[in-house]
């Protein structure tokens, strides 16, 4: 026999339950909505971008977006002395 505070547990944590699957469902729309938006965004913008580039001439120039490969520049390394330390052997016992 289920008491009243069973039931009623039951039909807490049923409610919660549904709740959270609203809840779950309405974020679910909003990122896809978000989603959407940023695709829609970008086809505009590159369709901009496209034009712009289909209008203006040809120019000779490298195109701005690549960066030169730079060359390393060697640097010379000094060249130090390194201080000689004689080999200095211990001296032999006479036991």
């Amino acid at each position: 026999m289920a008491s009243s505070k069973d039931t009623q547990k039951r039909a807490a944590r049923d409610s919660m339950k549904e709740e959270r699957a609203r809840d779950a469902a309405l974020a679910l729309k909003e990122y896809e909505a978000e989603s959407l938006a940023v695709a829609a965004k970008t086809a505009r913008l590159r369709a901009l971008r496209l034009a712009r580039e289909a209008s203006a001439p040809p120019t000779d120039a490298k195109p701005t977006g690549a960066r030169p490969i730079l060359a390393k520049a060697k640097v010379a390394k000094a060249k130090v002395a390194k201080p000689k330390i004689p080999n200095k052997k211990m001296p032999k016992r006479n036991d």
